[in-house]
């Protein structure tokens, strides 16, 4: 099975979104470069980030998300973002009213058991899991193998945490990555079992 990695661009004081659920300027390293991300010609990094940032991609095979997440996108349209093959979303409700059955989105209850379907639909490729308290829960709940950050220099001073309501002490490794690059630290650490 694939690893479980834990992401997203966060501030410097730890969020993911400010409290209207704006991720303001977290996403701006995004565009703000001369490298295409992918085919689509609006996501253009620095070749750092690149570099660093396309091989994950790449390895990405599902992603997990919250419904609340599901919610304010709207569902991306029922096309999962990034290109995933799919995306699994934690939730207690069933799928949107007139949702495409057809569309690569699985809704499971409970973190435990979204994570198993993430895994078995990955096979041996990655299953990424938002930050936020989705995040937070699966990684209290000790699934999660990594986490990965793209630090942006903003405070936001309040706002979603990018740990959601964990208040457990968890230990990670000493980072393995640390990559400087336009408006963005990228840091990558191993979680401690």
């Amino acid at each position: 099975m694939g690893k479980v990695i834990m992401y997203s661009s966060v501030s410097v004081d730890g969020f993911v979104a400010d409290e209207n659920d704006q991720p303001g300027p977290l996403f701006d390293w995004l565009t703000s470069g001369d490298v295409a991300l992918d085919e689509s010609g609006v996501l253009k990094v620095s070749r750092a980030s690149y570099d660093y940032i396309r091989p994950y991609w790449d390895q990405i095979g599902v992603t997990v998300v919250g419904r609340h997440v599901f919610d304010l996108t709207d569902g991306w349209d029922g096309k999962p973002p990034g290109g995933m093959d799919h995306l699994v979303v934690v939730t207690h409700r069933p799928a949107p009213d007139g949702w495409d059955p057809d569309a690569p989105f699985h809704f499971v209850d409970g973190i435990e058991a979204a994570v198993a379907k993430a895994q078995e639909l990955a096979g041996d490729r990655l299953v990424e899991v938002a930050a936020g308290d989705v995040g937070g829960q699966v990684l209290a709940a000790g699934l999660v193998d990594e986490v990965r950050m793209d630090v942006v220099p903003v405070i936001f001073g309040a706002g979603k945490r990018y740990f959601g309501s964990v208040h457990a002490q968890h230990l990670l490794e000493d980072p393995d990555v640390v990559l400087q690059s336009d408006r963005v630290l990228h840091l990558r650490y191993q979680v401690r079992h």
